[in-house]
């Protein structure tokens, strides 16, 4: 039996949201896709998936970033904060997925919500706090991977871009392996596990890309391999 991948979903109001495009890069890749509802005990859904795609977002709030700061009225006008239902959910979600040593993979929002349960920063509007930034929120830009262990992926890549929050700061136990020409985080990935990766970009959208694709291939085979363990 091929590996589940368990995918998490938005809401509006009591229906769950997911773009296809996330189902099709876990099926493209030899994973099973399986949509996961949003319940109260987070914890007893591990035993139905093998790995883990936590999903783009809404806006995290300040007040779930542990050392974060109050957020000045003009950026808070930028924010489209993610429901707190679905914040918690994840969060529990992702500590009881790292306790079994599943594989994660993190896109956009999923990739802050890591970093902001591992005690990282973030800035809250990209245009607003960083001076010279390029503009995120719309488009495609290069980056460069800086330091992602056991991959022979190395220099310059485009990615497309649609966010406006950003990590400022890696938290405890992670490390940063994508940067953007203004210095801006675009992937990080949690030291010492097997496979724990989060990317500020949508690969989902850009299957075709090499970079893209390898992300969701690696989480697929780190997920069989996982799997054959236990």
């Amino acid at each position: 039996m091929k590996p589940v991948i368990g995918i998490t979903c938005g809401t509006n109001d009591d229906v769950l949201r997911v773009r296809r495009d996330y189902v099709s890069a876990v099926y493209n890749s030899g994973g099973i896709p399986v949509l996961l509802p949003i319940v109260e005990q987070a914890s007893s859904l591990t035993n139905v998936f093998d790995g883990l795609l936590l999903t783009g977002g809404g806006d995290i709030p300040a007040d779930y970033i542990m050392h974060g700061s109050a957020v000045p009225p003009e950026v808070a006008e930028t924010l489209n904060p993610e429901k707190k239902e679905r914040m918690d959910f994840e969060i529990s979600l992702l500590r009881a997925t790292l306790e079994t040593g599943r594989p994660v993979l993190a896109i956009c929002y999923g990739m802050q919500l890591i970093n902001v349960m591992c005690g990282g920063n973030l800035f809250q509007d990209i245009g607003c706090q960083v001076e010279r930034a390029l503009d995120h929120r719309n488009g495609m830009h290069e980056i460069e991977l800086v330091g992602w262990p056991n991959t022979e992926l190395r220099g310059h890549y485009i990615i497309n871009s649609s966010h406006h929050q950003a990590v400022s700061d890696a938290g405890d136990g992670l490390a940063v392996f994508a940067i953007a020409p203004d210095g801006i985080i675009e992937g990080i990935y949690k030291k010492d596990y097997t496979f724990c990766v989060g990317v500020q970009w949508h690969p989902e959208r850009i299957f075709y890309d090499p970079l893209s694709s390898m992300l969701f291939e690696t989480l697929v085979q780190r997920t069989e391999a996982w799997r054959g363990r236990h």
